[in-house]
C-alpha cells in the first residue's frame, strides 16, 4: 500500500486551494456565520486528550450554542450517560473543533478554538430549561470560523426523507448492550423502557 508521509507530497497531489477556500476563514463570529450557529440544532464536538481523540453529538433547540460575543460561544452540557469524555479531555487539553449542521441546508459550519468548563451559577441558571440547569457550560474561545463545502451533504443526499433508514433494520441499543455484556445489561427491557426514560431526562 502506498501512503503519503509528508505535507509536500499532499500539496503536490492536491495542488493549491482555490481562493474561496482561503478567504472564507474568519477569526471571529461574523453576522453571516452567526446566523448558521443560531439556526443549528445539532453540532459535533471534537476534543483530544491523553487517551486519544473523541467526537460527540450535541443537540438541543436551534441556537442552543449561544453567541456570547464574536469571539466566544457557550454550550450547555445537557444530561447524558455521565461518561464526560469530552469534558475530561477539555480540562486537560482545551483544543476543540465544532461542526454545525442545519437540517435542510447543504452548508455546514466549522469552528476551531479552545474551551473551558464552567460551573458559574449564574451562567448555569441562564441555560435552564423547564427549571433544570446543566451541570456545566462549555465556554469556547473562537480561533477560526468557516463554512464547509456542501459536496458531502449533496453526495450523501442527507436531508432526503426518501433515504431515511428504518431503525428496525439496525441493531437496537438493547441488542448491542446485551451482546457486549453477556446479557448483564440491555435486552428487550432496555429498548422498551428507553423512550420514556429519555423523555424524562432530556434536560
Amino acid at each position: 500500500m502506498s501512503v503519503i508521509t509528508s505535507v509536500e507530497e499532499l500539496e503536490t497531489l492536491y495542488g493549491a486551494p482555490v481562493e474561496a477556500a482561503i478567504v472564507k476563514v474568519a477569526h471571529r463570529v461574523t453576522p453571516h456565520y452567526g446566523a448558521f450557529i443560531e439556526a443549528s440544532p445539532f453540532v459535533s464536538l471534537a476534543t483530544c486528550g491523553p487517551e486519544g481523540l473523541d467526537c460527540t453529538p450535541r443537540g438541543d433547540k436551534p441556537g442552543f450554542v449561544r453567541i456570547h460575543d464574536d469571539k466566544t460561544l457557550m454550550m450547555p452540557d445537557r444530561r447524558g450517560n455521565n461518561r464526560v469524555d469530552s469534558l475530561r479531555n477539555i480540562v486537560r487539553d482545551p483544543r476543540v473543533g465544532l461542526l454545525f449542521l442545519i437540517p435542510g441546508s447543504g452548508t455546514t459550519l466549522r469552528v476551531n478554538g479552545t474551551a473551558q468548563v464552567s460551573t458559574d451559577p449564574e451562567l448555569l441558571a441562564s441555560f435552564e430549561v423547564d427549571g433544570k440547569a446543566p451541570r456545566t457550560v462549555i465556554v469556547i474561545a473562537v480561533g477560526e470560523v468557516y463554512l464547509q463545502c456542501a459536496r458531502a451533504i449533496v453526495r450523501s443526499d442527507l436531508w432526503n426523507p426518501e433515504n431515511h433508514v428504518d431503525p428496525k433494520s439496525l441493531p437496537s441499543a438493547g441488542v448491542i448492550l446485551a451482546a457486549l455484556s453477556e446479557e448483564r445489561v440491555g435486552g428487550d427491557s432496555y429498548d422498551r423502557e428507553w423512550p420514556a426514560r429519555a423523555k424524562a431526562s432530556l434536560w
